[in-house]
């Protein structure tokens, strides 16, 4: 079955989630006629009326990840927390997993991705271990410091900093890593993509604006506000993660460029990521094409962009949960430039991501005064 070429009309693909990244990489897939098969535990998810196929089932049950992977030619993912047993056996098989077992075993747990940084000489900052239950040894570390389960975590949930001793009360009791805190950094995002080919291409940096309460990106700018020397290092060290891990797709390298201007590598994701939506529309290429065009060995796209854009998260308002109301889409939508993605979530909840909305100009300036507008108009409530 891994042999098939994607343009037989047998071909399959499988996508292991049914959340909005899997949704907007099946709108690509569909405009290739590639069949699409997806497994997810919500039988409401974004995909289930998209996909070719939809599987309800557990993302980390061995068996169930193994029998939807065996009827397969190829299967990726569009969230990491995926039984990756199951993915080293379908490759033993001869099924290709993109990205592969070895790639997904190392982003899943956050103190192996931060061991392999380090071990590969990829610059990140100061960490340590922390076993479940344990203190921190202040002697390694100085307040704030930053806490993050090494796994779990997931949009936001997960990482909270620590700021004085008071704060110790709050900490996570499972395992978790102990990262020193960068202050005054600008956090970039690059997005790279490598097939199997060996062919690899970068989208240009972009610079994230995080929720202080929900630690989500709240608003993105591209491009970012940063040097044509620190762009080309950006896209360098993006480059040097990916081929480190020999990983073919498509790969969004976070890092924080600190005031004196050193590149520090915060974490990665091996699919699809939220620093690239606006991709949809500012680039000839988005990122999902480009993810499909890298796992089917296919020739990458231009990464050029098309104009300036700025994206911003619908997130659930807090105090609301229940079924999902969008209050004030209309008026965004009169505006120009301005492009409104619902990702059909049925329930809405303090910070879920619920949609994202991108706004294209002719200046990042415009249109961040657009954004301003769309996020005091548009609201998800229940």
């Amino acid at each position: 079955m891994g042999s098939k070429n994607f343009s037989s009309s047998d071909f399959r693909l499988g996508i292991l989630g049914g959340g909005q990244l899997g949704k907007m990489l099946i709108a690509e897939a569909i405009k290739l006629d590639v069949h699409t098969r997806v497994l997810d535990p919500d039988p409401a998810s974004p995909c289930r009326f998209l996909a070719s196929y939809f599987e309800n089932g557990d993302l980390n049950d061995y068996k169930s990840v193994y029998r939807f992977g065996r009827v397969c030619d190829l299967v990726t993912i569009e969230i990491e927390q995926v039984n990756t047993l199951a993915l080293a056996q379908l490759e033993e098989e001869g099924i290709k997993v993109c990205p592969s077992a070895s790639v997904l075993s190392i982003i899943q747990d956050k103190y192996l991705q931060k061991c392999f940084y380090r071990d590969h000489q990829i610059p990140t900052a100061p960490f340590y271990y922390l076993a479940a239950g344990d203190l921190p040894d202040l002697n390694q570390l100085n307040f704030p410091f930053v806490q993050k389960l090494c796994k779990t975590g997931y949009d936001g949930k997960g990482v909270q900093v620590l700021y004085s001793p008071e704060d110790l009360n709050k900490m996570f009791q499972d395992p978790s890593i102990i990262e020193s805190f960068v202050s005054d950094a600008r956090e970039i995002s690059v997005i790279v993509a490598r097939s199997a080919s060996g062919e690899v291409k970068c989208f240009p940096a972009v610079e994230m604006v995080f929720h202080p309460e929900a630690n989500l990106v709240e608003y993105l700018f591209c491009p970012a506000r940063i040097t044509p020397e620190e762009e080309v290092q950006a896209q360098q060290l993006a480059i040097r993660v990916i081929e480190s891990l020999d990983m073919e797709g498509l790969l969004a390298v976070e890092m924080f460029l600190t005031p004196d201007g050193k590149l520090l590598v915060n974490e990665s994701a091996p699919r699809p990521h939220n620093s690239g939506h606006h991709t949809i529309e500012s680039a000839y290429v988005s990122q999902y094409q480009q993810h499909l065009r890298a796992i089917l060995d296919l020739p990458l796209g231009t990464t050029r962009m098309k104009t300036a854009s700025v994206m911003i998260n619908l997130l659930g308002e807090p105090g609301y949960s229940g079924k999902v109301i969008y209050q004030g889409i209309e008026e965004v939508m009169k505006m120009e430039g301005v492009s409104v993605h619902i990702y059909g979530k049925k329930e809405t909840r303090p910070y879920r991501k619920m949609g994202h909305v991108t706004i294209l100009s002719d200046t990042v300036e415009d249109a961040r005064d657009k954004a301003d507008f769309v996020k005091r108009h548009l609201k998800v409530i229940a």
